[in-house]
């Protein structure tokens, strides 16, 4: 998952998109409506399979990319094995430890997606920041699988601590499911196709790469805002106040921007009759420490807006200072005409 830096809007690209990549909507399919409310779906486009060699095996990747109208987008590789057991997944999970080897092939297809969306959108994307979360998927519960080993990668044993630390963030529906969910991946035991779930997790995963995003933002405004005041105090009062003005027009700016886009994060999306569901994109939200986030988020904005009304107090001073000025001049002349009529 990686950001854009801009909005955009999704029903022009959906059209501009249509003859040559069939663009969908994001559904849920097992919930009813009025369950899972989205303020605006993503849009889904189907892109080229890629194969990857690994250990003499060739594995089939099919690709596809979700758009977010906030400007995230979501690159995904599905492998999917129809024939193998449940226990293959222990297999799978060390073919690409951490997503590591993979990493040159979503670069490539995060600027495929560029050429792509360019004609359409601004794209301008960053490869090196990114979120990316592994989901693991079996249509049944099999003991031979370790939710705990596949989901830490660790081989060794682990201690009892780590491993009630990995499994408390498990849930279930019904008898035959089950869903772990971990910092970076999750498993799903379903005797249905989970792709429900899967994407509710994607956009658990979006919305923290997003706060990360903002929060990574906010620190660069910040240190560029304390540099900009720092210069303006070196200024000559007369021209202080002028840049103070320019500074505090930019945190305005800022403080407009990023609350307008953390707003449209935090309503991605609304989980509201389905329980189960809500439980687990709770549970996504508070592994990925999404209040953490935003409440670094929150914490910046306050702190922009403290300085903005320090700032504000200081050109408000400065203007009573040069009223009073204005003031004491002025009856300063008015006496010294006085005067000069007197003695004329």
């Amino acid at each position: 998952m990686y950001d854009i830096g801009r909005e955009i809007d999704l029903a022009r690209l959906e059209r501009a998109l249509e003859r040559g990549y069939s663009p969908a909507r994001t559904s849920f399919l097992r919930v009813r409506p009025q369950s899972i409310i989205l303020e605006e779906p993503p849009l889904k486009i189907r892109m080229n399979p890629v194969s990857v060699k690994r250990g003499g095996s060739s594995y089939n990747y099919t690709v596809f990319a979700h758009i977010y109208d906030f400007g995230a987008i979501s690159l995904c590789f599905a492998y999917e094995d129809q024939d193998a057991p449940p226990a293959a997944l222990m297999d799978a999970a060390e073919l690409y430890p951490g997503q590591g080897d993979l990493n040159a092939f979503f670069t490539e297809y995060l600027e495929l997606l560029g050429r792509i969306l360019t004609p359409h959108i601004p794209f301008s994307a960053d490869k090196d920041f990114y979120e990316e979360y592994n989901i693991y998927v079996a249509d049944r519960i099999d003991p031979r699988v370790d939710p705990v080993v596949l989901l830490t990668g660790e081989k060794g044993p682990l201690s009892s601590q780590m491993r009630e630390e990995v499994l408390k963030n498990s849930l279930s529906y019904l008898n035959d499911d089950l869903t772990v969910l971990s910092w970076d991946g999750a498993l799903l035991f379903s005797p249905d196709s989970p792709g429900d779930l899967m994407e509710l997790i994607e956009f658990a995963c979006v919305q923290v790469l997003e706060l990360r995003y903002y929060d990574r933002e906010l620190t660069r405004q910040m240190t560029r805002m304390y540099d900009d005041i720092e210069q303006a105090d070196l200024l000559p009062r007369y021209r202080r106040s002028r840049q103070y003005h320019s500074i505090m027009a930019n945190q305005m700016e800022t403080y407009a921007e990023i609350s307008e886009i953390t707003e449209k994060i935090h309503n991605l999306i609304k989980v509201t009759e389905d329980v189960y569901y809500a439980r687990v994109y709770a549970a996504v939200l508070n592994v990925l420490r999404s209040g953490q986030w935003n409440q670094s988020v929150a914490r910046k904005i306050e702190v922009i807006q403290d300085n903005y009304s320090m700032l504000s107090d200081e050109v408000r001073i400065q203007h009573s200072n040069f009223l009073e000025w204005v003031i004491i001049v002025l009856i300063a002349f008015e006496l010294g005409v006085g005067i000069w009529q007197i003695f004329l």
